[in-house]
């Protein structure tokens, strides 16, 4: 039991270094499933950095489905997405803001 304890941590600990080694690729990275949330573009405001969005819930942050915005930690994300686009996005909690890190539209 304990070595699969110690194989499962190992495991987990190596995803998210799977997952970054993308990120010097021209060619943005598909945002993970397990991480995404579903929601839709209601504003944004590239002047702030910000994005409005109704999203559904968001597991990682224990947020239940609503409309909030949020931060780009990245501003560049912003010129991928407009109002009444269909998304897939991941965010984090971090120095006492909640920022969108990924973002992708969904057809």
């Amino acid at each position: 039991m304990k070595a699969t304890a110690l194989l499962l941590a190992a495991a987990l600990g190596c995803a998210p270094l799977a997952f970054a080694a993308d990120s010097d690729s021209k060619t943005p990275a598909a945002v993970p499933a397990a991480s995404a949330t579903e929601g839709e573009v209601r504003k944004v405001d590239k002047d702030a950095k910000k994005i409005t969005i109704r999203h559904g819930e968001i597991v990682n942050l224990g947020m239940p489905a609503m409309t909030m915005v949020f931060v780009a930690r990245d501003p560049a994300l912003l010129d991928k997405v407009k109002v009444g686009d269909k998304i897939r996005f991941s965010a984090e909690r971090a120095e006492g803001v909640i920022a969108v890190t990924r973002i992708e539209t969904v057809k």
